[in-house]
């Protein structure tokens, strides 16, 4: 990894970090609406979803990792279940989602660290 593609790398990681946990607790939240309330709910929930599937995509062209693969595979199995009407037992992929993003932008860091930069 370069280091322009380590900075878009820790900074994409970051981002989508970010979303997968407001995604998680979304869904969490969800289980407690009213079922009128819940569609609508659903229906931000999946429009997230949608766009942290456009930064992994965008993450996976500026700062190449093969990790990236696995964030988007579980995030499409998340998004499954999510159509499916099962949303909050998606939160176990959309979990390993993070920790696979967090590996992504560690590697980044310490080859930012290890350049001087950070």
């Amino acid at each position: 990894m370069k280091v322009d593609q380590a900075i878009m790398g820790l900074s994409q990681s970051e981002k989508i970090k970010a979303g997968l946990i407001w995604v998680s607790q979304a869904l969490e939240l969800g289980r407690g609406l009213h079922p009128s309330e819940s569609r609508g709910a659903e229906q931000v929930i999946k429009a997230l979803v949608g766009m942290i599937g456009h930064e992994v995509r965008l993450a996976r062209n500026i700062a190449p990792d093969d990790a990236w693969e696995t964030v988007e595979k579980r995030l499409e199995q998340a998004e499954v279940m999510i159509n499916s009407g099962v949303g909050p037992e998606s939160v176990i992929h959309l979990t390993r989602a993070v920790s696979q993003t967090t590996g992504i932008g560690r590697r980044a860091m310490t080859l930012l660290k290890d350049k001087g930069l950070l």
